[in-house]
This record gives structure tokens, sequence and C-alpha cells, in this order.
């Protein structure tokens, strides 16, 4: 095994850690701040900085990873997510919406940092011209992330259960500060840093095929959370009557299917047959995607007059949204790292993952105020609007990647 691959498998170690403790820490504070009597769109506010922080940190932690290294950036998010963890341990009295806020914010920087870190590696480790195994290795690295954040939910659910809110965060902090003193030690080569010396205008200067991508992909992500982020698991918990495990457990099975999709990705379009994805691509999975929201909106409009099994139904509609919508998020990740340039790839990752950062952040804004005033249905016609925004943004993307 190469020293390259060998710490590249370290920084997806560290991903893999981080992102377990992200995905518990959001189904910890939904719930628990559910439980105090939060509205939605209070519930909303406490990841509004969250989001934000994510939208600066993607594009300013591009150029820091092209400046000084990926592993340096890869570490600091690590740290950074201990610190967040350690301010939730304080007494109860403090844990109020600005502080939460904060908390979160300090989060929100520290999961880009390390996600950016880690798909920038993937272009370091590919010899150029290997797309075919540059679209498993995405594939791979990105579907295997979503499936333990959904087990971060779970786990987030479990602990809130058996060890109360600080309990389960203590235990949190605990282990993710082992983790990041052994990436400390361990992590010593520095990927990902660019021969050239990126100047800040480098940030914002791209290509037409990153700037189309990354639109699309911020269209996409805020139809995802414009249901998934605030909307969904209230419903379930106010309108269904489903417990905090319950509705951790079935997050989770959601984000583990979206996350085994993603990996087979690669099959499902095409790579078998030695065609890679391209712009037709994109456009056409996202209008497959866009019906399903419209579909699951007309049955909850439906079933009001209670002759439609409601519960199986949505369950069922959601499950296959997740489906669908894994394969568009894998045919996105492909052609970023696809599209970014070799040297300094975290500038053009990093800016994509800025507009990823700030679709969520809409999307997660329009879940707690549509939910409130109009309900699940609002949110998913939201949704459908999103996915069409998205596709066509995608029609200004190279005919071939």
């Amino acid at each position: 095994m190469s020293a390259a691959l060998k710490q590249y498998l370290l920084v997806t170690g560290n991903y893999w850690a981080f992102t377990l403790t992200d995905g518990a820490l959001r189904m910890l504070v939904l719930l628990h701040f559910y439980q105090l009597g939060y509205s939605p769109l209070q519930l909303a506010s406490l990841f509004l900085l969250y989001e934000l922080c994510g939208v600066v940190t993607n594009l300013v932690g591009g150029y820091l990873g092209a400046r000084i290294g990926l592993n340096k950036t890869m570490n600091l998010g690590l740290a950074l997510q201990v610190l967040a963890l350690g301010m939730l341990l304080v007494p109860a009295d403090w844990l109020t919406v600005v502080w939460v806020m904060a908390a979160q914010a300090l989060s929100g920087i520290a999961k880009d940092l390390n996600k950016m870190s880690a798909k920038s590696a993937i272009k370091q480790l590919v010899p150029a011209g290997a797309d075919s195994t540059l679209y498993r290795y995405v594939a791979l690295l990105t579907g295997s992330k979503n499936a333990l954040k959904g087990a971060g939910f779970f786990l987030g659910g479990l602990l809130l259960t058996q060890l109360g809110f600080q309990g389960a965060v203590a235990a949190m902090t605990g282990a993710l500060a082992l983790v990041w003193l052994l990436s400390l030690v361990l992590l010593k080569q520095e990927l990902g840093k660019s021969s050239f010396k990126p100047k800040f205008s480098d940030l914002l200067a791209k290509s037409q095929a990153i700037n189309a991508l990354s639109a699309a992909r911020l269209f996409l992500f805020g139809a995802r959370d414009l249901w998934f982020a605030v909307a969904l698991p209230l419903f379930l918990a106010s309108e269904l009557g489903w417990s905090q495990q319950g509705i951790g457990t079935f997050m989770a099975c959601w984000v583990i299917g979206y996350g085994i999709v993603q990996t087979l990705a690669p099959a499902l379009t095409g790579k078998k047959s030695g065609r890679m994805p391209e712009r037709s691509a994109v456009i056409g999975w996202a209008f497959l995607l866009a019906a399903l929201p419209v579909a699951l909106a007309l049955i909850l409009t439906l079933v009001q007059s209670d002759q439609w099994p409601t519960e199986t139904l949505l369950v069922a509609g959601l499950l296959l949204f997740g489906a669908v919508f894994a394969i568009n998020s894998s045919l996105h990740s492909y052609l970023i790292v696809r599209y970014a340039k070799a040297d300094g790839v975290s500038l053009d990752v990093g800016f994509y993952y800025m507009a990823n950062a700030m679709g969520r952040l809409i999307g997660t804004l329009l879940s707690g105020y549509l939910f409130q005033h109009y309900g699940l249905v609002a949110c998913l016609w939201g949704s459908a609007v999103f996915v069409l925004l998205s596709a066509s943004c995608a029609r200004w993307l190279p005919k071939s990647a």
C-alpha cells in the first residue's frame, strides 16, 4: 500500500468518525429541543448558523486546503467538532437558543472542513484519465459517509433515550477527542497542497461547468432539506405519534439506504456498459426525482378522507425519493471531482460545497417556515420546484464530462 493511499484511508476513517457524531448530534438537538416545546421555526433556527457557516467554510476551507494541505484542515475540523460538543455539556439553564446556535455554528465549520478535505483527496489518489475508477471511489466514499450519517441518526435517538442529552453528548465528546488525538499523530503527509499560492480571487473564478453544477447542487440539496431537515421528523412526532427512538431509527434507515444506493450508482447509471454519466443523465434523473414529491403531495392531500393508509404510503414514498435522490447526488459528486482542476483541487470542490451548504441553509429555513404555517404537503411542493430548478441549471453543463 502506497504512502499516499495510507494517508487517504486515514483521512477517510476520520471522515467516517466525524460523520457518525455529526448525524447523532443533529438528531439529539432536534429531538431534545422539540421535547422542550420549541416551535418548528425555532428548531430550524438552531441550525441556521450551522448551515450558514458551512457556506463560508467551504469557500475559505478550499483556499486553506490548497495552501496548507488537506490533513491540516481535517485535523482542524475534528478539533472544532470536539469543542462544539463540549459547549453543549454546560448546565441545562445555559442551553439557550443563542448558545446552541453558536455550538452548531462551530459544528458546521467542522463538518465542512472534513467533507472538503476527504472529497478533495480523491483527486490526488486516482490517476488522471481514470474516470471509471474515479466514479467508483467517489460513489464509495459518498455512500459510506451517508450510511454512517444515518447510523448517527439512530445513535442520536438511542443515546438520548438511554443516557439523556448530557450523557449522550459527553460520550460523543470523549470518543471524538480520541480520534482527533490519533489523527494528530498519524496524519503527516500534506495531501492536496497546491504547487502555487492561490489568491482570494481564485475562490470565485470558476469555469462554466463548475458554476452550473454548483447551482444545480444548491437546488438539489435545498429540495431534500425542504422536507427532511425539520418537517419530516416533526410530522412523524406530532401527526403520527412516533417515539423519539422510532423517528431516529426511521431517519437512520433512510440515510443508510440512501448511502447504499449511492455506492451502487455507477452500476445503475451505465458504468458497466462503458458509459460515463454526462449532462443528459443529470437532467433525466432530476426530472424523475421531481415527480416523486409531487406524487407524495397529492397522496397526502387525498388521504385526508382517511381512506388511505397515510403512514405506509408516506414511508414508502420517502424511501423511493431517497433512492432516486441518491443517484442524483452521486452523479453530482462524481462530476465535481471530474471537472475540478488537479492542482488546487480543493478550490473547486470548496466552491461547489459552498453551494451545497447554501442549498441546505435555504431548505432548512423553508422546511421550518412552510411546515409551521402550511404543513408537510407545502414542503413537498416546494421540494418539487427546487428539483426542477436544479435540472434547469444542469442544462448549462458540458454535453460530456
